[in-house]
């Protein structure tokens, strides 16, 4: 298990308000359970940034033809819609959510070269309204395996999720599992699949970013 290189600065921040609390409590010699209730806080500040920031090591296996599942959460949306930023033609759509209790790193669905790329600013609708996918702040990633398969996905930013961060740029050629970005806190990440696209999983089932099989090509 390691920490997350995005949150380093979250910690940082984090120590530095424990420290200033606790020497303020200490300072003016604040009674006993005012004390308490600071250092419980204190410990609870800094236990759920940890957690939140954790990134487990992983062993990818790379397997052409499978779409791994890109994000640690919940399938929320599985269905056909129209895709109109990039494919404008109908897809199947996977949705998956993120929650605050999640790992937020952000892996490549498949293997290939980034033939789109493109970030949006906007509203921070709750992560799992329909429009959030739409209208909220997100990137766009598109990338085509080497059977000349393209399949899109979007980070998409919560009520809570304030920062995006992507590493990918057009024309990047990406490994199936390698981290294509994080969002901090609650957010989703959105698939759009070729419709016909094997899917092999269900609406509510709890999926792991560089481990579960979203299905196959």
């Amino acid at each position: 298990m390691k920490f997350h290189k995005e949150g380093y600065t979250s910690l940082a921040i984090t120590v530095l308000v424990i420290l200033i609390a606790n020497a303020i409590a200490d300072y003016y010699d604040a009674p006993g359970v005012i004390k308490w209730i600071i250092y419980i806080l204190s410990a609870f500040l800094f236990i759920t940034i940890v957690q939140f920031f954790r990134s487990p090591t992983k062993q990818i296996v790379v397997q052409e033809g499978t779409i791994l599942c890109p994000a640690d959460g919940k399938v929320v949306v599985i269905e056909e819609t129209e895709e109109n930023e990039y494919f404008h033609d109908r897809r199947l759509q996977v949705s998956i959510f993120m929650s605050p209790i999640n790992v937020h790193v952000n892996r490549n669905p498949i293997s290939g070269i980034v033939s789109y790329f493109k970030y949006h600013p906007g509203k921070f609708l709750v992560a799992w309204h329909p429009k959030s996918s739409t209208d909220n702040e997100r990137t766009t990633v598109v990338v085509k395996n080497a059977n000349g398969v393209e399949v899109l996905f979007r980070q998409i930013a919560g009520a809570l999720a304030r920062r995006i961060v992507w590493y990918v740029k057009e024309n990047d050629h990406v490994t199936q599992g390698s981290e294509f970005g994080f969002i901090k806190f609650g957010s989703r990440v959105d698939l759009f699949l070729p419709l016909g696209t094997q899917i092999d999983v269900n609406i509510g089932d709890k999926v792991v970013g560089g481990k579960t099989i979203i299905g196959k090509l």
